[in-house]
């Protein structure tokens, strides 16, 4: 179905090809994972499969590329459309219509397929992926994660032979994406549908893959069936990491197989003292910088509120993962804490970083009136101003103006270019620098520095990888110096590693005294960074507590490694290999 015969990719700035002499056949029903860092080529791998590389990518193409006889070449993206369905990493780029019923129908209506067919596609389309309760929404109205499944709807509805997905799970909830996988797996297995498929969540999809095509960075791609690629690959999911670091063979590529093998290794580790996943959580008296009482948040035409009276208590020092399911309300929440979102009741009370004990990073000397007004500060209670001091001068973000909002609570939003609109890296931080007027702290460009070393100030934001353009965006945040930073969904498009860098940014953040909360459906990320864990239901807050604690009592939310070694208490891989360490040095 698929076919690359010595194929290259070079692209004018770069040095080296970004695929080099790649020779690959994927037969028709495969389903192929296509896996790898960030940067090393796979969307540039997948966007050769429909033409987007070279023809609207730029850069050089040797060889040929082949997709059900065509050649690529010669076909632009347009005359392979009724072969080949795409789906990027952000829907929103691809919706060219109003409301989910009519974007299902729009690439059937290109196609000159008949009306009666299309009602019929639509109809099968919106039960296959759970959408008939949003058939007549406005698509600007919708979740990330609903966004994300009415994307991959509208392909569908072309009955394509072929399917490219980037990422298509990255802004759904667990079970959202277990859903949308089961339906792609079934166009499989029933189609025959070929499926070529590039996520970072491995965890999510490697069981469901027939091949692995794993690209190492150096322009080669290593085909191969799943557990034999993952042997050696520097990217994994965490049941492999453990398979591995236990010497299963086979090795398993889901929760079940890897239950069958652990038995040995639990006994093992039964006796073992348990380390712990994260650092210990600040203590009880850490200061409280966010108070909302009964925040509700409804929109005009909708008939349940988004947010249904919430109470949030926000301390220095405490990493807080907002979980729950797609439309729950999540968002909707950050942004009416933010101050710029919609807050139909309740109160948001904010205490500026630097007052009422909070650590303040960033300092003013003494006597400039600033006060608890301007995080700055750097010392509790220094030179008050009217109505500030010790007592916290709280604020309600959402009653000042935006640049003293920002300097109280920063948000990076789900897609982080929705704050970039300047030409350059550069311009982009002076502007940040310009708006922020935070005294005697390090510029924005230091933070960024700090965030992701070696960005030239130069490069167009839309230029960097998800990962660097979040990196800037919280740079520009964070250079209003806000006490309480709120991210949503900032784990979209990044891999393993980027992930793990992260978390010692917000673990940093947290160190610094800041109040940290991340909204996110990636249970492994919250495993690894969260230390309290709040669920949404509905609008309503529904659980809140330690996070071992909650994402272990569901089996939705649980990650791998405690599906795996239960009921021993262990979340992460780190935690169960350093286990395993101890152990079989007592053994010696």
């Amino acid at each position: 179905m698929i076919t690359f015969d010595h194929v290259s990719v070079q692209y004018d700035d770069t040095v080296e090809p970004v695929l080099s002499d790649v020779d690959l056949t994927v037969e028709e029903g495969e389903l192929c994972l296509v896996v790898g860092h960030t940067g090393v080529g796979k969307s540039t791998l997948l966007g050769a499969v429909n033409g987007l590389v070279p023809h609207f990518t730029g850069g050089t193409l040797y060889g040929t590329v082949t997709v059900d006889g065509r050649d690529t070449a010669g076909h632009p993206p347009r005359e392979l459309a009724d072969v080949v369905g795409v789906v990027g990493q952000d829907p929103l780029d691809g919706f060219v219509t109003d409301t989910v019923e009519e974007e299902l129908a729009y690439a059937m209506e290109q196609l000159a397929v008949p009306p009666a067919t299309m009602r019929k596609r639509v109809e099968e389309t919106l039960d296959l992926l759970g959408l008939a309760d949003l058939r007549h929404r406005a698509l600007h109205e919708l979740s990330g994660g609903q966004q994300q499944r009415v994307a991959i709807g509208s392909v569908l509805t072309a009955h394509p032979r072929v399917l490219v997905l980037d990422e298509p799970t990255s802004a759904l909830d667990p079970t959202a994406a277990e859903e949308v996988l089961a339906a792609i797996t079934r166009l499989v297995h029933d189609l025959g549908v070929t499926v070529l498929l590039a996520e970072h969540r491995l965890e999510r999809v490697v069981q469901y893959a027939d091949r692995v095509l794993h690209l190492p960075g150096d322009g080669r791609v290593v085909s191969g069936p799943p557990a034999d690629v993952f042997r050696t690959t520097t990217i994994a999911p965490p049941v492999v990491e453990l398979g591995r670091r236990a010497d299963w063979t086979p090795l398993p590529l889901s929760v079940r197989d890897a239950r069958r093998a652990a038995a040995p290794l639990r006994a093992r580790l039964a006796g073992a003292p348990v380390p712990a996943a994260r650092p210990p959580a600040p203590a009880a008296g850490q200061p409280r910088l966010l108070d909302a009482r009964g925040v509700s948040v409804r929109y005009r035409g909708q008939a349940l509120p988004a947010v249904r009276e919430a109470d949030v208590e926000l301390r220095g020092g405490e990493t807080t993962a907002l979980m729950g399911r797609n439309g729950s309300g999540k968002s909707s929440l950050l942004w009416a804490l933010q101050g710029s979102g919609t807050r139909t009741e309740g109160s948001v009370r904010v205490v500026p970083w630097g007052a009422a004990g909070t650590p303040g990073a960033r300092g003013a000397a003494a006597g400039t009136g600033r006060g608890a007004r301007d995080p700055g500060t750097g010392r509790a209670g220094n030179s008050r101003a009217p109505g500030t001091g010790k007592s916290g001068g709280s604020r309600d973000p959402g009653a000042v103006p935006a640049t003293e909002a920002r300097r109280l609570v920063g948000l990076v939003p789900q897609t982080p270019t929705d704050l970039l609109y300047l030409e350059s890296v550069r311009q982009e931080l002076d502007q940040a620098e310009a708006e922020s007027a935070v005294a005697d702290g390090p510029p924005a460009r230091a933070i960024l520095d700090r965030l992701a070393p070696g960005i030239d100030g130069a490069t167009h934001p839309r230029d960097l990888s998800e990962g660097q353009k979040l990196a800037l965006v919280l740079a520009i945040q964070l250079s209003a110096a806000p006490g309480v930073v709120l991210l949503d969904e900032p784990t979209r498009g990044l891999d393993y590693r980027a992930k793990a860098q992260l978390t010692s940014i917000l673990d940093e953040l947290a160190a610094e005294g800041r109040a940290v909360v991340v909204s996110t459906h990636d249970v492994e990320f919250v495993a690894r960074t969260a230390d309290r864990v709040v669920v949404m239901a509905e609008g309503e807050i529904v659980a809140d507590g330690p996070a071992a604690d909650v994402i272990v009592a569901s089996p939705v939310f649980a990650p791998q490694v405690a599906k795996v070694l239960a009921p021993l208490p262990y979340l992460t891989v780190e935690q169960a290999s350093a286990a395993l360490t101890t152990a079989e040095a007592g053994a010696r």
